[in-house]
């Protein structure tokens, strides 16, 4: 192993832009768990409501409620998958450049490849939770529409 600490600062200079953006991976991660537990809260209420009032108690309103939280949960789920993806790339990212270096392997590609590959999760995990927001505020739209009262 040839360390030189002047290749250990350019590598950790190389490093800074990949952490930046686990910071911010980070942080959608904290947003898309927050909604998940959200709509976990939501649906556990509405079958609650159904459990101990009965199946009568399951009305159209509640049945589409539900079902578009299970839409939502779903759409969240990848979401989440894809942005856990990306850290999971962008880590690799990281530990390549500094082992590529230490090493004297030539990962360039590789390490491209996958700072590319963890984008694109990103770009995908941002489009799910478009949609999950989408779905959510089409949720809000046809209960005030159709007065819906809002259950417990």
């Amino acid at each position: 192993m040839n360390l030189h600490l002047g290749n250990i600062g350019q590598i950790i200079q190389l490093a800074i832009a990949p952490v930046f953006l686990l910071t911010g991976v980070g942080t959608n991660l904290t947003v898309l768990t927050n909604r998940l537990a959200r709509i976990i809260d939501r649906s556990r209420t509405l079958e609650d409501l159904i459990a101990t009032k009965g199946p009568e108690s399951l009305t159209q309103n509640v049945q589409l409620e539900l079902d578009e939280l299970y839409q939502r949960m779903h759409l969240i789920n990848r979401a989440i998958t894809l942005s856990s993806t990306c850290a999971l790339l962008v880590c690799l990212v990281i530990a390549a450049l500094f082992v590529g270096d230490a090493l004297d392997f030539h990962l360039d590609k590789l390490i491209a490849a996958m700072f590319v590959l963890g984008v694109l999760a990103l770009i995908g995990s941002f489009i799910f939770f478009l949609r999950e927001i989408f779905v959510a505020t089409k949720t809000l739209q046809r209960q005030r529409e159709h007065g819906a009262k809002f259950l417990p």
